[in-house]
C-alpha cells in the first residue's frame, strides 16, 4: 500500500489519572484514518499497533452494533500513561476509513493484514520509535499473527483472540444456536461449502446475515486459517491474554494459543470479558451490559500483563 502521511488535527494535551501526559494527532495512510497518541514526558521509543476485532470497529473498540465500550481507548492510554506510544485506527470502511472499502463482495481478508502491516511501517518510522509491538484483539489477533510472520516487530500481544480456524468456531456456534432443525441444517451444509471454496448463490432470509451471498467471498478467505498453526512458526516474543467471563472467545481458543507457544507468556482472567472488562456475576445480562459502558475501567490485571510484558520486551537489534 502506498504511504501518504496527512497530519491533520493536533489536540490538546490529554492528562491520565497517573499524572502522564499525552499529545494525540490524527493521520491518515491513503484512505485509512488513525490515531497517534504520545507520551509528552519519558517516552520509552517502543511503538503499538491496536488492531481491532471483526465487524465494525473502529479505532476506539466500538460498533454501531451496540458496543460503546471504548476498550481499546482504555488500553491505549494505559500504555501511553507507561511511556509508549500507540497508533490506533479504524478498519477498512469503519468510521472515517469508510472511504477505504471497496463493495463487500470484493473485500478479502489479506486486506486487513495489508491495513495492518502499513501501520507497522508507518508506525516504525515516526521520530522516536525504536520498535514495534503489534496488539490484536479478538480477530484483529489473527491480523497481528499473519503481520508478524512478514515483519521485524518486537513482540505480539493477543488479547482474546481465537485458536481455532473459523469454520470451527462457526460449527460449534450452530450446533449450539436456537435454530430450528432445517434452519441448522441449512447453515452447516453452506459452511461445508464455503470450507471447500464454493459460495452459495441460494441463502434463507434467516441465514442472511450470516451467510448473504456479497459476504461469502470475504469468509472463504478467512475461514481455513487456522490461527494456532500461524502462531507455531512465530519465534517473536508473544503474550496471549483471555478472559474466563468472554462470550466470543472461550478457553479452548486460549488453549490452542498456549499449546502452540508453549514458552509464550499467558495469562487468563477469570473476570475478564470479550470487551476487556470485569464482570460481577455470571449472568449474560450483567456481562453484556458492560458493552455499553465506556465508563467502566478496563480489567486492572489486563493492564498490568500487558504493559509488564512490553516492559521487559527488549527490542530487536540489527
Amino acid at each position: 500500500m502506498r504511504c501518504i502521511l496527512t497530519l491533520l488535527v493536533l489536540l490538546a494535551p490529554i492528562t491520565f489519572g497517573s499524572g502522564a501526559m499525552a499529545n494525540e494527532i490524527s493521520v491518515t495512510l491513503d484512505d485509512l484514518a488513525a490515531t497517534y497518541a504520545r507520551p509528552d514526558a519519558d517516552p520509552t521509543g517502543i511503538g503499538v499497533v491496536f488492531v481491532a476485532g471483526s465487524g465494525p470497529t473502529d479505532r476506539n473498540g466500538n460498533s454501531p452494533l451496540g458496543i460503546h465500550a471504548n476498550y481499546l481507548k482504555q488500553l491505549s492510554d494505559a500504555l501511553v500513561a507507561d511511556g509508549a506510544s500507540v497508533l490506533r485506527y479504524d478498519k477498512r470502511g469503519i468510521g472515517a476509513s469508510k472511504a477505504a472499502m471497496k463493495s463487500e463482495a470484493a473485500l478479502r481478508f489479506d486486506e486487513f493484514v495489508d491495513d495492518a502491516k502499513s501501520w507497522a511501517d508507518w508506525l516504525r518510522g515516526q521520530n522516536g520509535i525504536t520498535c514495534v509491538f503489534m496488539l490484536g484483539h479478538s480477530e484483529g489477533g489473527l491480523v497481528a499473527t499473519l503481520v508478524a510472520k512478514q515483519d521485524d516487530l518486537a513482540g505480539l500481544v493477543l488479547l482474546d483472540s481465537p485458536g481455532r480456524p473459523l469454520t470451527a468456531v462457526m460449527r460449534e456456534q450452530l450446533s449450539d444456536a436456537p435454530l430450528d432443525k432445517k434452519t441448522r441444517s441449512d447453515a452447516l451444509e453452506i459452511l461445508n461449502s464455503l470450507e471447500a471454496g464454493q459460495t452459495v448463490a441460494d441463502v434463507a432470509p434467516a441465514l442472511h446475515a450470516l451467510f448473504r451471498p456479497s459476504v461469502q467471498p470475504f469468509l472463504i478467505s478467512l475461514i481455513n486459517i487456522d490461527p494456532a498453526k500461524r502462531l507455531a512458526a512465530l519465534k517473536l516474543p508473544t503474550l496471549i491474554v483471555s478472559g474466563g467471563r468472554d462470550l466470543q472467545v472461550t478457553e479452548a481458543d486460549y488453549d490452542a494459543l498456549k499449546s502452540a507457544r508453549p514458552k509464550a507468556d499467558a495469562v487468563r482472567i477469570p473476570d475478564m470479558n470479550h470487551v476487556l472488562k470485569n464482570v460481577v456475576g455470571t449472568d449474560r445480562a450483567s456481562n453484556l451490559a458492560t458493552y455499553a459502558n465506556p465508563d467502566l475501567p478496563l480489567a486492572p490485571a489486563l493492564k498490568s500483563a500487558v504493559t509488564d510484558f512490553i516492559r521487559r520486551t527488549d527490542c530487536p537489534t540489527g
